[in-house]
């Protein structure tokens, strides 16, 4: 493998997408850190370069935005870069019954966690198929294979992102690029602060960000199509039973798990 690689990782600033570039910038990878926030872009940046000496550029770039997308996308062309693999893992969720929450954060959410993924990927995808190389990483969750009560856009959303995910990987089977669909459980990460989940019953056992960046990683280095990471025990075989459970049933837990 070319160790020289750039990875362009969204949603970097914590959590799995701060992992994500520690793992690859030990690989001697080079990086394009995007996030909202510059100033902890910045922090990591010199922590990486310290510890690996790889490339770093920082882009401080709010997705939820519209068109906040085509603008990353118009600064990595500016600055002449080019991207090998694609990590689309900017994502947040909020907790609360749909029509009590507020209706633009909501949209913003939809924002994110779809619109600027599919943008990212339809305008990083055409030069991955010039050079017939390339592979892209989505951090997508469980959440994404059921309805979720109390987090309905989150869980719908994720959906999305699964589905999407897997349809492109079958579109690309004759190249050389590869899609592969992140799906963490419960991560110790500032998304469980941020949404309100972390004092929820789901959020008892979370694993750490590291772990589920390293399964991550290397499931997108192996090509694989889906990587489930993070679960308990008690969480597998839910997740197995999925197919066979009654919907009323499984809403009614899954509403459980998440009341404060």
């Amino acid at each position: 493998m070319n160790n020289k690689k750039t990875a362009l990782i969204t949603g970097a600033s914590s959590g799995i997408g701060k992992e994500l570039a520690g793992i690859h910038a030990a690989k001697g990878g080079d990086i394009i850190l995007v996030a909202r926030r510059g100033d902890k872009l910045e922090d990591i940046k010199s922590d990486l370069q310290k510890s690996y000496g790889t490339d770093i550029t920082i882009i401080s770039k709010d997705l939820s935005v519209v068109g906040a997308a085509q603008e990353l996308y118009d600064e990595v062309q500016a600055r002449g870069l080019k991207v090998d693999y694609l990590m689309n893992n900017a994502g947040f969720g909020l907790l609360g019954k749909f029509y009590e929450l507020p209706l633009q954060r909501q949209v913003e959410m939809i924002n994110l966690n779809m619109t600027a993924l599919t943008e990212l990927t339809h305008l990083f995808l055409p030069e991955m198929l010039k050079q017939n190389s390339g592979k892209i990483l989505n951090t997508s969750s469980t959440a994404s294979l059921m309805p979720g009560p109390l987090q309905a856009v989150y869980y719908a959303t994720k959906s999305y992102v699964t589905f999407f995910s897997n349809a492109l990987a079958q579109e690309l089977h004759d190249t050389d690029i590869t899609v592969t669909n992140l799906m963490p459980g419960a991560t110790e990460s500032e998304f469980g602060a941020a949404s309100g989940m972390d004092k929820t019953p789901l959020f008892k056992k979370p694993v750490s960000a590291k772990s589920v960046a390293q399964d991550g990683y290397d499931a997108m280095m192996r090509g694989d199509l889906d990587v489930i990471s993070g679960l308990t025990f008690g969480q597998k075989i839910m997740l197995a039973m999925i197919p066979f459970t009654p919907k009323n049933i499984l809403l009614k837990s899954v509403r459980k798990m998440q009341e404060v």
